[in-house]
C-alpha cells in the first residue's frame, strides 16, 4: 500500500494513502487580503504570495498522483473589488499563464478553465486559450482554474442553453436526466469533486461548484491561502480519507 508520510518537529506527521485519494480536490482560495493586512503590506502582495502557493499545491497534487485539482480563482461577484486590485490579480494570471507555458512540456499538466472569459483582455483570453490547446493531449493531472466564475451563473447558462437546444429540436425536455443537463455545464466531462478545502476560517462555499458540489466532502481551516501548505494539503486528504461517504444511503 503506497503511503506519504511527513514527519514535524519529532512527531508523528500527517500519513496519507496514496492509493485511495480523492479523484477530485477543490479548493478556495481564500484570505490573500486578510494575510496582507495582517503585515501591513497593500493586498496585491496577498495575491502574489496566494499565486505562489498556488503554483506549490497545484505541483504537489500532480506529485501525489490526483487526477483533478480545481481553484476558485476569480468569481463573477470579484468585479466589484478596487480596480487596482482587480488589474493586480489578472497580472498575476498572466504571469503565471506565460510561466506555465515555458514549463508545460516539462510538468505536462492539463489546464482547463471554468467560468465566462469573454470579459477579459485580449492577451489574458489568449494565453487562456493557449494553455489549453498546449495542454489537451497530456495525460495525468488536469488542473481546472475557475476565472470570471460564479456557481449560479453557471447553471442559468447551461439552463439557456437547454433550453435552446430545445427550440431548435437538438434536445427534449421530457428526456432530460441530472447526467444530460451535466454536461451544460463548464465542467462537463470532468468527475464531480470529491473533497472541497476552504481556508481562512470562513465557513461557507460562496458561490462555487453549486451542482457539483451536491455530495462533496468539505474540509475547513483557519489558515490563509497564502500560507496553506504541503503539509495542511496532507491534512485535509488525511481526514477526508477517515470519512464514510454513503450518498443518502446508510
Amino acid at each position: 500500500m503506497g503511503l506519504w508520510k511527513r514527519r514535524s518537529g519529532g512527531r508523528q506527521g500527517v500519513q496519507v494513502d496514496l492509493e485511495h485519494l480523492p479523484r477530485h480536490v477543490a479548493i478556495i482560495m481564500d484570505g490573500n487580503g486578510r494575510w496582507a493586512k495582517q503585515r501591513g503590506m497593500p493586498r496585491k502582495a496577498g495575491h502574489a504570495a496566494g499565486a505562489e502557493t498556488f503554483r506549490t499545491i497545484a505541483t504537489f497534487a500532480k506529485d501525489l498522483g490526483l487526477e483533478y485539482l480545481t481553484v476558485y480563482a476569480f468569481s463573477t461577484e470579484n468585479w466589484k473589488r478596487p480596480e487596482d486590485e482587480v488589474r493586480s490579480i489578472m497580472g498575476l494570471l498572466e504571469k503565471y499563464l506565460h510561466e506555465a507555458i515555458d514549463r508545460m512540456a516539462r510538468d505536462r499538466v492539463k489546464m482547463a478553465f471554468f467560468g465566462d472569459l469573454s470579459p477579459l483582455s485580449p492577451k489574458l483570453l489568449d494565453l487562456c486559450r493557449q494553455t489549453q490547446e498546449i495542454s489537451k493531449g497530456y495525460d495525468g493531472c488536469q488542473v481546472n482554474i475557475c476565472l470570471n466564475y460564479g456557481g449560479r451563473d453557471e447553471i442559468v447558462r447551461a439552463a439557456k442553453a437547454f433550453a435552446r437546444d430545445c427550440a431548435e429540436g437538438r434536445a427534449d425536455p421530457n428526456h432530460l436526466t441530472q447526467e444530460a443537463f451535466g454536461n451544460y455545464l463548464y465542467s462537463a466531462g470532468v468527475p464531480d469533486p470529491d473533497l472541497i478545502i476552504r481556508p481562512s476560517g470562513e465557513v461557507r462555499i460562496s458561490n462555487f461548484l453549486l451542482w457539483q458540489s451536491a455530495y462533496a466532502e468539505f474540509y475547513f481551516t483557519d489558515v490563509l491561502w497564502p500560507d496553506f501548505t504541503k503539509e495542511e494539503l496532507l491534512k485535509a486528504l488525511a481526514d477526508y480519507q477517515h470519512r464514510s461517504r454513503r450518498y443518502g444511503g446508510v
